[in-house]
Protein backbone atom coordinates (compact mmCIF):
# COMPACT_ATOMS: atom_id res chain seq x y z
CA UNK A 1 0.00 0.00 0.00
CA UNK A 2 1.40 3.33 -1.04
CA UNK A 3 1.19 6.18 1.45
CA UNK A 4 -0.14 9.39 0.02
CA UNK A 5 -0.97 12.79 1.42
CA UNK A 6 -4.78 12.35 1.70
CA UNK A 7 -4.35 9.04 3.54
CA UNK A 8 -1.93 10.59 6.05
CA UNK A 9 -4.25 13.58 6.50
CA UNK A 10 -7.21 11.30 7.18
CA UNK A 11 -5.14 9.27 9.65
CA UNK A 12 -4.21 12.47 11.49
CA UNK A 13 -7.86 13.55 11.63
CA UNK A 14 -8.96 10.12 12.88
CA UNK A 15 -6.22 10.26 15.50
CA UNK A 16 -7.41 13.69 16.64
CA UNK A 17 -11.00 12.47 16.92
CA UNK A 18 -10.15 9.24 18.75
CA UNK A 19 -7.95 11.11 21.20
CA UNK A 20 -10.98 12.51 23.05
CA UNK A 21 -12.62 9.16 23.91
CA UNK A 22 -9.19 7.96 25.06
CA UNK A 23 -8.84 10.98 27.37
CA UNK A 24 -12.35 10.38 28.68
CA UNK A 25 -11.52 6.74 29.41
CA UNK A 26 -8.34 7.69 31.30
CA UNK A 27 -10.17 10.35 33.34
CA UNK A 28 -12.96 7.93 34.20
CA UNK A 29 -10.47 5.23 35.12
CA UNK A 30 -8.47 7.50 37.39
CA UNK A 31 -11.44 9.03 39.20
CA UNK A 32 -14.23 6.46 39.17
CA UNK A 33 -12.64 3.22 38.02
CA UNK A 34 -11.57 0.40 40.29
CA UNK A 35 -8.05 0.50 41.72
CA UNK A 36 -7.20 -2.54 39.62
CA UNK A 37 -9.41 -3.31 36.60
CA UNK A 38 -10.66 -6.92 36.56
CA UNK A 39 -8.97 -7.85 33.29
CA UNK A 40 -5.67 -6.28 34.35
CA UNK A 41 -5.40 -7.43 37.98
CA UNK A 42 -1.98 -8.98 37.47
CA UNK A 43 -0.53 -5.80 35.88
CA UNK A 44 1.20 -3.31 38.16
CA UNK A 45 -0.72 -0.05 38.64
CA UNK A 46 2.30 2.03 37.62
CA UNK A 47 2.61 0.12 34.34
CA UNK A 48 -1.03 0.96 33.57
CA UNK A 49 -0.41 4.65 34.33
CA UNK A 50 2.72 4.71 32.17
CA UNK A 51 1.05 2.93 29.25
CA UNK A 52 -2.11 5.07 29.40
CA UNK A 53 -0.20 8.33 29.30
CA UNK A 54 2.18 6.99 26.65
CA UNK A 55 -0.82 6.35 24.40
CA UNK A 56 -2.43 9.73 25.15
CA UNK A 57 0.77 11.65 24.42
CA UNK A 58 1.47 9.64 21.28
CA UNK A 59 -2.03 10.28 19.99
CA UNK A 60 -1.85 14.01 20.76
CA UNK A 61 1.61 14.42 19.23
CA UNK A 62 0.68 12.43 16.16
CA UNK A 63 -2.48 14.42 15.57
CA UNK A 64 -0.77 17.81 15.60
CA UNK A 65 1.04 19.18 12.56
CA UNK A 66 3.78 21.13 14.29
CA UNK A 67 6.31 20.30 16.98
CA UNK A 68 5.55 23.29 19.25
CA UNK A 69 1.88 22.47 19.81
CA UNK A 70 2.81 18.80 20.25
CA UNK A 71 5.19 19.72 23.09
CA UNK A 72 2.45 21.82 24.70
CA UNK A 73 0.02 18.92 24.36
CA UNK A 74 2.40 16.56 26.16
CA UNK A 75 2.89 19.14 28.93
CA UNK A 76 -0.90 19.48 29.15
CA UNK A 77 -1.29 15.72 29.45
CA UNK A 78 1.28 15.64 32.27
CA UNK A 79 -0.60 18.46 34.03
CA UNK A 80 -3.88 16.58 33.53
CA UNK A 81 -2.34 13.57 35.27
CA UNK A 82 -1.30 15.75 38.22
CA UNK A 83 -4.73 17.34 38.50
CA UNK A 84 -6.39 13.92 38.40
CA UNK A 85 -4.10 12.70 41.18
CA UNK A 86 -5.15 15.68 43.30
CA UNK A 87 -8.83 15.07 42.55
CA UNK A 88 -8.42 11.43 43.61
CA UNK A 89 -7.73 12.68 47.14
CA UNK A 90 -11.18 14.27 47.22
CA UNK A 91 -13.16 11.31 45.86
CA UNK A 92 -11.96 8.65 48.27
CA UNK A 93 -8.97 7.33 46.33
CA UNK A 94 -5.33 7.66 47.22
CA UNK A 95 -3.21 10.42 45.69
CA UNK A 96 0.21 9.21 44.66
CA UNK A 97 3.27 11.09 43.55
CA UNK A 98 4.51 7.80 42.09
CA UNK A 99 1.43 7.60 39.86
CA UNK A 100 2.22 11.07 38.53
CA UNK A 101 5.84 10.06 37.94
CA UNK A 102 4.59 7.01 36.02
CA UNK A 103 2.27 9.28 34.01
CA UNK A 104 5.20 11.54 33.14
CA UNK A 105 7.44 8.57 32.36
CA UNK A 106 4.86 7.44 29.82
CA UNK A 107 3.88 10.80 28.34
CA UNK A 108 7.36 12.06 27.45
CA UNK A 109 8.48 8.99 25.45
CA UNK A 110 5.01 8.73 23.88
CA UNK A 111 5.26 12.27 22.56
CA UNK A 112 8.84 11.82 21.39
CA UNK A 113 8.21 8.53 19.60
CA UNK A 114 5.12 9.89 17.87
CA UNK A 115 7.11 12.85 16.57
CA UNK A 116 9.92 10.54 15.41
CA UNK A 117 7.34 8.72 13.30
CA UNK A 118 5.30 11.75 12.17
CA UNK A 119 8.05 14.26 11.26
CA UNK A 120 9.61 12.26 8.38
CA UNK A 121 6.17 11.38 7.00
CA UNK A 122 5.06 14.99 7.17
CA UNK A 123 8.24 16.22 5.47
CA UNK A 124 7.91 13.67 2.72
CA UNK A 125 4.18 13.84 2.00
CA UNK A 126 3.24 17.37 3.07
CA UNK A 127 5.27 18.80 0.22
CA UNK A 128 3.56 20.41 -2.73
CA UNK A 129 1.16 17.81 -4.23
CA UNK A 130 2.26 18.82 -7.75
CA UNK A 131 5.72 17.34 -7.15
Amino acid sequence: MKLDRPLLHNARIADAILFWPAVTLVIWGEIFGPASPPLLESVNDKVLHCFSYFVLAAMASGALKRRGPAILAVIGIIILGGVLEIIQGYVGRDMSLYDELANTAGAIPGGIIARIVVEPLRRRYAADPAE
